[in-house]
């Protein structure tokens, strides 16, 4: 069963918070609108043997949050509390840079309103949890008194990781990752005129659009020969570093943070191991993150780099879950990592684990791999199976525009044509349609010949479709016809 679902669900969207939609509609379209319908079946529980039951969620991310909405929907009756220390309210993450960028206020990042979690009988602790006794059942925090649960879901998220230099502790040098952090860069980059950002992630080219649209002269540090080339294929490796590049961006390849310079507790300068030193005043560390666990190592609770969890996100101790960030999975399903650090598996992670609290046994099963993200002004999806380097399994197409920022790839098996992944820049596709081909097998004829049926713009896409498919044509000495999505309505006022 698919265990998909939109975070704005129908049944809720009477609470969303609607301040500042109108003013921010295209970056709430791009943070919020899921490219796919997502489902999951509730089933009727219990009512009385989940009454006066108490649920403690560690983490109001988008993995806390999910798991605390969905178990709220399958039970009127179970006492629910959701702890963040970051921030009362849920936000985005997502939605920070357009806040730095001016696009939207933070509290439209906020999507639900102030009383939803009241009127939904979930209470919010904002505070600091100590210690958690397993065989108590308690949770003591900083601030609030202890709370006994019954249940127990520790969504506590991740961490940026840190560098160890000298001088790292100096005034000027930060991550981008919380609310607080959103905070002191605002703060540092009114006296900013040159930076300096250390890692060739995608939370480091969002650092990097945002210091350029404030004026910011930016030095971009990337150990890898281009960017994000441990992820993505050479070609659209090398298109993004262009892309960076032509937005003003000091791209600077293949070297490394060497030595940090101070003066008077403040950030001055920074060398690289390619021994050129770049007068800077604030260096932002994008170099990753990592399970955020410390407070739970140590304990009861069995741990490796992320929270040990079973298919059904329990951990070794009874009545005591897991989600989001934090996870490793013991046996990861098919095609996934052990620690999957992305926004989509968080939400459907929160979905399942909020069955499983109540009592059934749901696996966790992800389905078909998907990520988004955008580099400046392109939208990149991937679907599948595309890894930097093919196997001698695996063959591809490849197709580019001649001169604008647009791509396709596509994955298949060299042995049975089956399409198995697909990468795509400046084209948004439908999730449903290419997950579909993916899961049933489709042979990369059938997706070369359908492709318009996965756009969503099938007007703007014809053109590049009858490219793609004389190209295809002409490297397999097919005859394949490009089949039209359109309807006998479109086609009639195109005749």
């Amino acid at each position: 069963m698919s265990i998909y679902k939109s975070i704005l669900h129908p049944n809720s969207l009477r609470n969303l918070n609607v301040r500042g939609i109108l003013s921010s509609l295209k970056c709430l379209h791009l943070i919020f609108n899921s490219t796919f319908p997502l489902k999951i079946q509730f089933i009727p529980v219990n009512r009385t043997k989940f009454k006066n039951m108490k649920i403690i969620i560690i983490g109001n991310g988008i993995a806390g949050v999910t798991a605390a909405r969905n178990i709220r929907k399958q039970s009127a009756d179970a006492e629910i509390f959701l702890v963040s220390k970051e921030s009362k309210f849920f936000f985005s993450r997502t939605a920070l840079m357009y806040v730095f960028m001016g696009h939207m206020k933070f509290e439209h990042t906020q999507p639900y309103e102030d009383n939803f979690w009241s009127k939904n009988r979930i209470t919010l602790i904002e505070d600091e949890v100590l210690n958690i006794d397993y065989e108590t059942k308690s949770v003591d925090f900083k601030k609030s008194e202890n709370l006994i649960f019954d249940k127990l879901i520790l969504a506590t998220g991740s961490k940026p990781n840190q560098i160890s230099i000298e001088g790292a502790d100096l005034a000027g040098i930060q991550g981008f990752y919380s609310k607080q952090d959103l905070d002191k860069l605002e703060k540092a980059s009114v006296l900013t005129k040159n930076a300096v950002i250390i890692g060739g992630g995608l939370i480091g080219i969002e650092v990097a659009e945002m210091l350029v649209s404030r004026g910011i002269k930016v030095d971009f540090i990337v150990r890898e020969s281009s960017f994000w080339n441990n992820v993505l294929p050479e070609e659209e490796s090398k298109m993004i570093s262009e892309n960076i590049v032509e937005h003003g961006v000091n791209l600077r390849l293949e070297t490394e943070l060497a030595t940090i310079e101070g003066y008077e507790g403040s950030l001055k300068s920074i060398k690289t191991k390619a021994d050129e030193t770049i007068e800077c005043t604030l260096l932002c560390t994008t170099i990753g993150v990592q399970p955020n666990i410390e407070f739970l190592k140590n304990t009861a609770l069995d741990v490796n780099r992320g929270i040990l969890v079973d298919k059904y996100l329990e951990t070794n101790i009874q009545n005591v879950f897991a989600v989001g960030d934090c996870v490793e999975h013991q046996s990861p399903p098919e095609n996934r990592r052990a620690i999957e650090q992305i926004w989509y598996s968080g939400r459907m992670m929160g979905e399942v684990v909020a069955a499983n609290v109540l009592g059934k046994k749901i696996a966790y099963k992800p389905g078909v791999f998907f990520n988004s993200a955008k580099f400046f002004n392109i939208e990149y999806q991937t679907y599948g199976t595309v890894l930097p380097t093919l196997d001698n399994k695996t063959k591809t197409f490849f197709w580019k525009h001649e001169s604008k920022n647009i791509l396709i790839r596509l994955n298949y098996l060299a042995d049975n044509e089956h399409f198995i992944g697909m990468n795509v820049f400046g084209i948004r596709m439908k999730h449903e349609v290419v997950v579909d081909w993916i899961s049933t097998k489709k042979t990369i004829q059938y997706v070369v010949e359908h492709l318009e049926k996965a756009n969503f713009d099938p007007e703007f896409f014809e053109t590049y479709q009858n490219q793609m498919v004389s190209k295809f044509n002409t490297e397999n000495n097919t005859q394949i016809l490009a089949v039209s999505n359109k309807s006998w309505f479109q086609k009639l006022f195109q005749s």
